[in-house]
C-alpha cells in the first residue's frame, strides 16, 4: 500500500492509503505503484488519478505541481483547476 498526501495552496486535498497514483509528468503520464523508485518530478497540466483500496478511482484536474516518491510515501503539491 502507498501513503498519499495531496496538498494545494488552499488545503490538504487528500491524505490516506492508495493502491496506485497516475500523474501527468512533463514528459507524459506515469504511474506510481508500491515500491516505486525514489523520484522528484514536476507535473504538467492534466489529471491525477488515484485508486483507493478496493478499487475506487478518484480524480483531480491540476494546472501543475510537483510529486515526490520515497519509501512508499507519495507527496503531491499541486494547483487545482477550479470546477
Amino acid at each position: 500500500m502507498l501513503q498519499l498526501k495531496i496538498v494545494s495552496p488552499e488545503k490538504i486535498e487528500f491524505e490516506g492509503d492508495v493502491e496506485s497514483v497516475l500523474v501527468p509528468g512533463m514528459l507524459g503520464q506515469f504511474e506510481i505503484l508500491v515500491n516505486h523508485a525514489p523520484i522528484i518530478s514536476s507535473l504538467d497540466k492534466g489529471r491525477v488519478v488515484y485508486t483507493l483500496p478496493g478499487g475506487e478511482k478518484r480524480t483531480l484536474d491540476i494546472f501543475g505541481g510537483f510529486v515526490e516518491v520515497q519509501k512508499n510515501v507519495v507527496s503531491l503539491c499541486i494547483e487545482l483547476i477550479e470546477a
